[in-house]
């Protein structure tokens, strides 16, 4: 693993893990703000088949245990590009939820919380990179595809092999 790696997936990861933990100690004074989010993505998850609690501050506080554990994936490097997924699914709600810059009513309010919603889309992108990042190894999608060639390859040279196979047998018995 590269140094860049090494110093550049904890550092990632240490403003999710500390948003996380700030989101879990004051998880009851976000339920209020989540309770738009989550009546309609509880709904439409559960119409999917993904078992959701309802109880909003119990979202919350797995919500922020998810990006505990996507942030120490990705910072200790055990399943970082999984982490990292983990990360970029629970940041986006929580980023709708925790800066509305939208609905701020003072300039200033407005302010800091585009900064914070902007700084969290600028995380995101890193955990999309994180995601992607191989670590100078194949990925499934080209070892899939590489075990593919490689088998229909072999199948050519046993299906020639076969037929001279099959000449050589006819060859002796006539």
């Amino acid at each position: 693993m590269t140094l860049s790696r090494v110093l550049a997936r904890p550092l990632l990861a240490s403003g999710f893990i500390y948003g996380a933990v700030t989101a879990l100690r004051h998880s009851q004074e976000l339920t209020p703000k989540a309770q738009p989010v989550a009546d309609k993505v509880v709904p439409a998850a559960k119409k999917a088949g993904v078992p959701l609690p309802e109880d909003t501050q119990t979202l919350v506080r797995l919500n922020a245990a998810a990006q505990i554990v996507g942030g120490l994936a990705l910072a200790s490097g055990k399943a970082p590009r999984l982490g990292a997924l983990v990360l970029v699914a629970t940041t986006v709600p929580a980023t709708v939820v925790e800066h509305p810059f939208w609905s701020a009513t003072s300039p200033d309010d407005k302010t800091s919380q585009r900064l914070h919603f902007v700084k969290n889309l600028s995380m995101v992108g890193g955990a999309l990179l994180a995601s992607a990042d191989t670590n100078a190894k194949p990925g499934l999608a080209w070892r899939a595809q590489r075990a593919a060639k490689d088998a229909r390859r072999e199948a050519g040279h046993l299906a020639t092999s076969a037929k001279r196979e099959a000449k050589l047998a006819k060859a002796n018995v006539t």
